[in-house]
């Protein structure tokens, strides 16, 4: 029985790495996990950070200055996320791993994650959580436990 290679499937199931970082102590660790993990599985990864919309001042306040604060947000987050991703993209290519990275400012955090995995094509996301415990989650909340109740894809969680 002689079957083509070309024939068969050459993708597997965890081709392409969503890895939502943030700029944090702990983006080095999922840098460096998400690439060790992309090697083994021979896959790709395509880096994401999710920068919180600037909270709106009480008040009234003129349209004008509005939207020049929310440039200089946009400014602001943008040059922290191309400098996060940057390292990134360095730690993969370094590997021989392929990497692409984007960000976007966005009102909820997960729903952004599951959104760029989505629209990526990303077969799995891989995250790095806090471990706050029970009482540091119910205080901040968790991304990770939001993301995965949304989400339909497996989820890689990494302390």
């Amino acid at each position: 029985d002689h079957r083509d290679l070309h024939s068969f499937p050459t993708r597997r199931s965890s081709d392409l790495l969503l890895v939502p970082v943030d700029g944090s102590p702990l983006t080095e660790r999922a840098i460096k996990i998400s690439v060790e993990l992309a090697q083994q599985l021979g896959a790709a990864i395509t880096g994401f950070i999710a920068e919180p919309l600037p909270p709106v001042p009480p008040g009234p306040r003129p349209a004008a200055l509005m939207e020049q604060e929310a440039r200089e947000s946009e400014e602001l987050s943008g040059v922290h996320a191309r400098e996060v991703l940057a390292r990134f993209e360095t730690a993969a290519q370094a590997a021989g791993v392929s990497f692409k990275g984007y960000h976007d400012q966005v009102a909820r955090i997960d729903r952004a994650i599951i959104a760029a995995a989505e629209s990526q094509g990303c077969d799995m996301i891989v995250m790095v959580t806090h471990g706050r415990g029970a009482f540091g989650e119910f205080l901040y909340g968790s991304q990770t436990k939001a993301v995965l109740a949304g989400s339909n894809l497996p989820l890689l969680v990494l302390h």
